[in-house]
């Protein structure tokens, strides 16, 4: 007897929620890769096995990472990091570090502020540098929170690797509640690819020195393509609603100037802009109505150290900040 097609496609609907419970790994599988994973990088089952019985999950881990910071609104979000009392702490952190400073923004092409607003931002210059200890926070991320968990996986793995290559103490290392650590908040990956021995004391010590880290965020965004003397955003006049796409963090950058700047939608001050450089339309959330900004390259760099471009506005304007009172004084 035929089976109808409406009986047929109940069918497969009842069957295809087991197929998927069923083809979710177990936690006991994805050790075993982790494991098979790990000593590809030349560690032994052994060693990887007692890394993850000392790693604990965490459920502050998960918590933190439902809330972040950059969920809230622009007008809640900026008050947070523009303050005086960050402001005093980065001209005296610039003014300690002077040297280092500038020979890391001579080093990378980059502006001198940039590197002090990051590490003021992401740690108050070393007074908060998390108190998650960084195996827990990936450990925890990576087998216990499904939308990322691969990624952080993946960052557990190289915390390994950067602990054996640094000769770094994992039971003592702290830092934020993604696995980020050091004055300039690197996650194991990063920490691997850009930190640099910039003070030559025969180790990349981000967590102890803050002229490696100082070097260290200088050639990050060398690294991702900074423009040394470029504009990073400007400041639009917008009436009505703009008809471009709004910047999304997991967007690349794929618009140009000439794509979002319209009747209704102008610079708000004169300036020369080569329209036919990619830009984004960051839109920012104030209490009474939205703000509109255009941001170029530089921009899109900074984002790619926090995605959110709250975050890299807030770094950008704290810049800013930061440039014109080390002018004055």
């Amino acid at each position: 007897m035929p089976i109808s097609k409406q009986l047929l496609a109940l069918l497969l609907l009842a069957i295809t929620p087991l197929a998927s419970a069923a083809t979710t790994p177990t936690y006991e599988q994805l050790q075993q890769q982790f494991i098979e994973k790990q000593q590809q990088q030349g560690f032994t089952a052994k060693e990887v096995t007692q890394f993850l019985a000392n790693a604990h999950k965490n459920q502050q881990v998960l918590d933190a990472i439902a809330k972040p910071w950059e969920a809230k609104p622009w007008y809640q979000y900026y008050p947070l990091f523009l303050t005086d009392e960050r402001l005093q702490a980065g001209l005296n952190f610039w003014q300690q570090h002077q040297e280092a400073i500038n020979r890391a923004a001579k080093q990378y092409q980059i502006e001198p502020e940039i590197i002090v607003a990051i590490i003021g931002i992401e740690t108050f210059y070393g007074k908060f540098l998390g108190n998650y200890p960084v195996v827990d926070a990936l450990y925890t991320l990576g087998f216990y929170y499904p939308p990322r968990a691969d990624f952080f996986r993946s960052e557990l793995g190289k915390l390994m690797v950067l602990l054996r290559q640094e000769q770094l103490d994992g039971s003592s290392l702290n830092g934020s509640y993604a696995g980020a650590m050091g004055f300039g908040q690197f996650i194991p990956s990063s920490y691997l690819a850009y930190a640099v021995d910039f003070d030559h004391d025969g180790k990349r010590d981000l967590v102890g020195s803050a002229v490696d880290a100082i070097g260290s965020v200088a050639n990050y965004f060398h690294q991702h393509g900074w423009q040394q003397g470029q504009a990073v955003a400007v400041p639009l006049n917008v009436t009505g609603q703009p008809a471009a796409h709004i910047w999304q963090p997991q967007d690349k950058l794929t618009q140009t100037a000439a794509d979002i700047l319209a009747p209704n939608v102008a610079l708000a001050q004169s300036m020369d802009l080569d329209i036919s450089q990619p830009a984004m339309l960051i839109q920012l959330q104030q209490a009474e109505a939205n703000e509109y900004w255009l941001g170029l390259n530089n921009f899109y760099v900074i984002t790619r150290y926090n995605r959110s471009p709250l975050y890299a506005m807030v770094v950008y304007q704290f810049s800013q900040q930061l440039r014109q009172h080390h002018a004055t004084h």
